[in-house]
């Protein structure tokens, strides 16, 4: 099994053995129910969809999702995610998956959607430097020359400018699990992950590193 689903719980931190504090990102790991399962010789792969079970059940439900989790006989979820498995696994829609799934010193990947800052000036969004802030310059967070006048006479795509900052899909890699809380489904991941409080979260096992 590669990973689950979570929600992001906020940050703190914790004392080692050796009196070191290490800051970690609590996350609500699961649990979560197999809602499919998806085999090579039908699907082109094999691969488990997974939905993240809360506390609340979602109040409205539009009748493809709902016909869809009827169809497996599970409880409709707010989110769905799929994650890779082995051919020769033995899951089926239903089950359940929890956070220990994990082991202490594992290394996760962990993805989420960043905060949105809204529409920003270079300055924030790219990090340039600005101009010169004394009396008169008159070019203090302007991202100056765009391009060449007479050749190629245009902007190039990508070129660096005001625009939307934040609310995008964010990978954190290599994250060390430095604690289980296997009775409330929490783990402690150390450093920082994408998101706000209560924002979801997919963690699966560091692909490198």
């Amino acid at each position: 099994m590669e990973g689950l689903l979570g929600k992001k719980v906020g940050m703190t931190q914790i004392f080692m053995e050796d009196g070191a504090a290490v800051p970690v990102t609590v996350i609500q790991a699961g649990p979560c129910l197999v809602v499919q399962r998806k085999a090579a010789d039908k699907d082109g792969y094999d691969a488990v969809q997974l939905g993240l079970v809360e506390e609340s059940a979602p109040k409205h439900v539009n009748q493809p999702t709902y016909g869809h989790f009827k169809a497996h006989g599970v409880t409709p979820t707010r989110r769905l995610n799929e994650f890779e498995i082995d051919a020769d696994a033995e899951l089926s829609p239903g089950d359940e998956v929890k956070c220990s799934l994990f082991s202490v010193d594992d290394y996760v990947d962990v993805i989420g959607t960043s905060k949105g800052k809204g529409f920003q000036g270079v300055i924030k969004r790219h990090g340039f430097g600005g101009g010169r802030a004394t009396h008169g310059s008159m070019f203090h967070r302007a991202p100056g020359s765009i391009g060449q006048a007479s050749d190629p006479s245009r902007v190039f795509p990508g070129t660096k400018m005001p625009g939307q900052t934040g609310n995008k899909r964010v990978t954190v890699k290599n994250l060390r699990v430095v604690k289980i809380d296997e009775e409330r489904n929490l783990l402690f991941v150390r450093g920082a992950v994408p998101g706000p409080k209560q924002g979801y979260l997919a963690i699966r096992r560091a692909k490198r590193g």
